[in-house]
């Protein structure tokens, strides 16, 4: 490819840049860093007083209670958004003339814009605390959804299928209550066996059954698929493959988790 045509490219790429409300970047993204902030510190001050194992738990245990709060509470708000915008709002309905990939909204731009904000801010962390809070893995997952996430609110292409992707954060909370009953000490209880069942359906619906949806639905409308920027393109059909892969492995973990417990409780 010859040095005008990458340069061609590149001028389209930086006209994509430019959002229909240039104001929404500049609000959205420093209140989901703020709302991050916000959430880990109270969580830390209302622990200290309401629950007593917390001030016996370890440096690095409380920095893992106070992470987990906070997304838990982003995985509330944008598993809201996202069943709002995927399935109730009119915004990417086929009844509606133009191209799906390029439709978007100052909401929708705005919650991508939170979201954005607190994949950066949880990215920071698991980085500052590394490996303690999670290892590689981690790190892929929140760079791949910071890269899909920030592009699709600044571009507004593919917006619909990036909300489908993070229909996929309604298994954080499951996931984050295992961790928070593993560390009280309630391990054995019952509370703990139900929570795991909830978490293998809750994983099969929303991280292997809806991604698989979303292929078909990107199958469905190639032809407006292959009308976005080429960057574009790279995030609708790479992220999800990459994302659909990694949830694939961590599905097989957790039903060989939910299997083995099942079996100690007969």
């Amino acid at each position: 490819m010859s040095l005008k045509s990458y340069q061609s490219q590149a001028e389209q790429l930086l006209k994509y840049l430019v959002p229909s409300d240039p104001v929404v970047p500049y609000i959205s993204i420093p209140a989901g860093i703020l709302a991050s902030k916000l959430v880990y510190d109270v969580t830390d001050l209302i622990s200290g007083v309401y629950f007593k194992s917390y001030s016996n738990l370890s440096r690095i245990q409380r920095v893992e209670w106070n992470n987990r709060a906070m997304s838990t509470l982003h995985a509330i708000f944008i598993t809201a958004a996202s069943l709002y915008m995927v399935f109730l709002s009119d915004l990417f309905s086929d009844r509606y003339f133009g191209l799906i990939t390029f439709r978007s909204s100052t909401i929708s731009a705005f919650g991508l814009g939170v979201s954005a904000g607190y994949f950066f801010t949880d990215l920071g962390m698991i980085l500052w605390f590394y490996p303690a809070l999670g290892g590689m893995e981690y790190v892929l997952h929140h760079l791949l959804s910071l890269l899909a996430v920030a592009y699709a609110m600044l571009t507004g292409e593919g917006q619909l299928y990036t909300y489908m992707v993070l229909i996929s954060e309604m298994t954080t909370p499951g996931i984050n209550l295992r961790w928070y009953l593993d560390t009280a000490g309630m391990k054995k209880s019952k509370a703990y066996l139900i929570n795991g069942v909830v978490i293998f359906f809750a994983w099969l619906v929303a991280r292997i059954l809806l991604f698989m949806y979303m292929f078909y639905h990107v199958y469905f409308h190639l032809n407006q698929v292959l009308q976005m920027h080429a960057f574009g393109q790279l995030l609708v059909f790479v992220v999800p493959l990459v994302l659909s892969v990694m949830n694939c492995m961590w599905f097989a973990i957790i039903f060989k988790g939910l299997k083995k417990t099942l079996a100690k409780r007969q």
